[in-house]
């Protein structure tokens, strides 16, 4: 018998705003200084929510969010703050 796999979603397993939060803030802290990790976890965040209306909310196009947010994107500081703001987040620094 064959076993088939399935590649996991971290979108499938963010079912609240406290996942997410949580979720991000580990990104955050393994982040290499890149913003790669960031990047990825909004984009898993905005995938497990309502893409569309997170664009709409942010004055971008949902093509224009994917794109930003996709592995090859790199978006504006900017667009990181309107994203997480629509998402009821606060960026924070603290020492």
């Amino acid at each position: 018998m064959t076993e088939t796999f399935t590649k996991w979603d971290v979108a499938e397993h963010l079912h609240t705003r406290e996942d997410a939060r949580l979720y991000l803030e580990a990104c955050a802290e393994e982040d290499p200084g890149d913003g790669s990790l960031i990047r990825a976890a909004l984009n898993d965040i905005a995938r497990a929510g309502n893409m569309s209306r997170l664009a709409r909310d942010i004055g971008m196009s949902r093509e224009g969010l994917y794109k930003a947010l996709s592995e090859d994107g790199n978006p504006t500081f900017t667009t990181v703050m309107r994203v997480t703001r629509a998402l009821g987040m606060q960026v924070r620094i603290t020492l």
